[in-house]
């Protein structure tokens, strides 16, 4: 089978690849992420003369101190990068690892029936953690600066606290129950939960940065920092062990490369559904002739793209490491031109109804921030501790929450997780495995010029990050991006969800009579953060989510 583009486009995507080699370079330094302090860091590092993989560590380092909701040393992430000198793409995996100890059945009960709370509450939920890993290899291979002045901006945050926002308030007052001991006790603020306008120190913190700012990844995964981690998780009812943390280790892997008209879409392969996702509901729509000016008709025919690719989320994909991902196939111009047939221009395939996946013939919450630097070096960064606070313990003396990532992994076939993914047997606990994953860090190269974006969300993941980009397609700028209103689907269960704004009156009306079932949801969901650069204008943009507290700024580099 073909992968999933035309040799006309090959043409055409090496035009616009070549225009972005020999383009002047954007001369402008963008950050965008969800926390004005961390795109500060980021941009202070690029003033200092560090790449945006020094920018990189900074943000993911300060987000760590200012948003302990979305990720945090104690968790992962995924760091898609590209290297403006060579063209080098490359995934960066510090996705969190099972213990050694862990077991299939772990979070099932006497009759076999799903835990819930044993994989989501208390230290039986954490992984072993990969961004400190990651953040020293981040550093060491691809940056010009010392880890220890990329670390300087989240070590002063820490030391000399941030001023609590009302949303990490409103957050904190829903959560404090799960924190109990521990996590209450270095947030607290006079013996209760921050309100906005608070200043919160975290001082143990500050200390585990400087350990691996002296040491590196060994400053955190042994020595004092290790035992202390250890003690608190086994105190806790975990399973970690000494060696779990020492043989932790970051793996590079090859971006998915899927095409799209005239787009090249770089984005996140396995243990992450995020790229294949992405590229098998493009290669849907491609077959399908879709058009953003369809109006009811574009909507239906995403929706039901998206309902085929999320069964194959449930029935292929895991950690590559462990099980055989028809990656290529999954990505081929021919399956998706199957799964296209199957779609009814006129009306909802119900889930249900779908036959289960064939292998195809072979041939809520996290943070995101997008970095494009001056030289065009460029990361998309999509890191996660799982749901917010993680799973709320904090091992005393490190100030590190732990994530609660074990309940990305499916603890049966039938059970789904916090998000309503159903299980599958690729991605059942298996000790040092890694959990699948719905982060979707992206670079999109076009007739436009460039866009680097993401978002947190769970399982809406990829749907936002789709919705972006043909939006970017379509003529909009980073603003309008990031704040376009929302739907989603993801096969089961067989709902459509979304945002106010996102379907008028009579086209919900003309989606119930296709057969979707639709939902309203009470809030917004995701923080999209997006930067655009157009090679031909010479313009940098950059924008933030308007849904969050984040900051987007681009700044003009000095002449060298």
């Amino acid at each position: 089978m073909r992968p999933l583009f035309s040799q006309s486009l090959v043409s055409l995507s090496l035009l616009f690849f070549a225009a972005f080699a020999n383009a002047a370079k954007p001369g402008s330094n963008a950050v965008a992420s969800a926390h004005p302090l961390a795109t500060e860091a980021g941009l202070e590092m690029l003033a200092a003369g560090g790449n945006a993989f020094d920018a990189a560590v900074a943000v993911s380092s300060t987000l760590a101190v200012v948003e302990p909701t979305g990720s945090g040393l104690g968790g992962g992430g995924f760091w898609l990068l590209h290297r403006a000198e060579d063209g080098m793409e490359v995934f960066v995996d510090g996705r969190e690892t099972a213990p050694s100890a862990a077991r299939e059945n772990m979070y099932l009960d006497a009759k076999g029936n799903a835990v819930d709370k044993l994989s989501r509450d208390g230290s039986l939920a954490a992984g072993i953690p990969g961004e400190p890993a990651a953040l020293a290899h981040l550093s060491r291979r691809y940056g010009k600066l010392p880890l220890a002045q990329a670390l300087a901006p989240a070590i002063r945050a820490a030391k000399a606290g941030f001023i609590c926002d009302e949303k990490l308030a409103d957050a904190f007052a829903g959560q404090w129950g799960r924190l109990a001991g521990e996590g209450q006790r270095v947030f607290a603020i006079e013996g209760r939960a921050p309100r906005k306008g608070d200043r919160i120190l975290q001082p143990d913190l500050a200390r585990t940065l400087e350990r691996i700012a002296q040491s590196g990844a060994p400053g955190f995964y042994e020595g004092e920092t290790a035992a202390a981690l250890i003690a608190g998780v086994v105190a806790g009812g975990g399973i970690w062990t000494a060696d779990d943390l020492r043989h932790y280790r970051v793996v590079e892997r090859p971006p998915t490369v899927s095409y799209f008209r005239g787009l090249r879409v770089v984005s996140a392969p396995p243990p992450s559904a995020g790229g294949i996702a992405l590229g098998t509901t493009l290669g849907q729509l491609e077959a399908l002739g879709w058009s953003a000016k369809a109006g009811v008709q574009s909507k239906h025919l995403l929706i039901e793209s998206l309902r085929r690719a999320y069964r194959d989320r449930a029935a292929f994909l895991g950690d590559p490491d462990f099980v055989s991902v028809p990656t290529w196939s999954l990505l081929s111009t021919g399956y998706a031109r199957s799964l296209a047939a199957t779609i009814d221009p006129k009306k909802a395939t119900p889930s249900a109804s779908l036959p289960p996946a064939q292998p195809p013939p072979q041939g809520p919450q996290t943070t995101h921030f997008s970095v494009l630097d001056a030289d065009g070096n460029r990361v998309a960064a999509t890191l996660s501790i799982n749901l917010p606070f993680g799973s709320g313990a904090m091992a005393a003396g490190t100030g590190v929450l732990l994530n609660d990532e074990m309940d990305d992994f499916s603890a049966s076939v039938t059970a789904s997780n916090a998000y309503g993914l159903i299980g599958s047997v690729p991605n059942r606990v298996q000790p040092g495995k890694r959990p699948l994953s719905s982060m979707s860090p992206t670079f999109v190269e076009g007739p436009r010029g460039l866009l680097v974006l993401g978002t947190p969300g769970g399982s809406r993941i990829i749907t936002m990050v789709l919705l972006g980009m043909l939006a970017w397609d379509s003529g909009a700028d980073a603003a309008s991006i990031v704040a376009l209103p929302r739907f989603h689907h993801q096969y089961l269960p067989d709902v459509v969800q979304f945002e106010p704004g996102a379907f008028s009156a009579e086209e919900q009306g003309q989606l119930a009579a296709m057969g979707h079932t639709l939902k309203l949801l009470g809030s917004t969901y995701g923080n999209l953060q997006a930067v655009t650069w157009d090679p031909v204008s010479g313009k940098v943009d950059a924008a933030s989510d308007p849904r969050g507290v984040g900051a987007a700024r681009v700044v003009a580099a000095p002449a060298r």
